[in-house]
């Protein structure tokens, strides 16, 4: 049985990073990462970033993307801190995508309370 991004050659995994096998220092990427694409695919672009910016029109975790590009995380994360570093996309971590207003929640639960 073939296993995505397993069974691949690893000369087409060497060459779709250009042989790097970690992504940039920095980069904010684990598997849970929401990844959303700030500009659209251009003429010449390789065609795993043009992939990855059609996937991310809405927040897609990394660990979703590896899986539709069939390719391993590491390899994915590091097409993704290429994106990252050239502004194609942003990264967030869900945990620190939204902080949670304590006074809002308690006056919303005072709300129901009084229906």
């Amino acid at each position: 049985m073939s296993r995505p991004g397993r069974d691949d050659l690893p000369d087409r995994l060497y060459t779709l990073t250009g042989g790097r096998s970690r992504s940039a220092p920095g980069a904010p990427l684990d598997l849970v990462t929401l990844v959303v694409a700030e500009s659209q695919p251009i003429p010449g672009m390789q065609s795993e970033h043009v992939t990855i910016l059609r996937l991310t029109e809405r927040p897609t975790a990394v660990v979703e993307i590896a899986a539709e590009l069939r390719l391993p995380v590491s390899i994915t994360k590091v097409l993704l801190s290429d994106l990252l570093t050239t502004g194609r996309v942003s990264a967030r971590h869900p945990n620190h995508a939204t902080l949670v207003d304590l006074d809002i929640l308690e006056q919303v639960l005072v709300g129901l309370r009084n229906l």
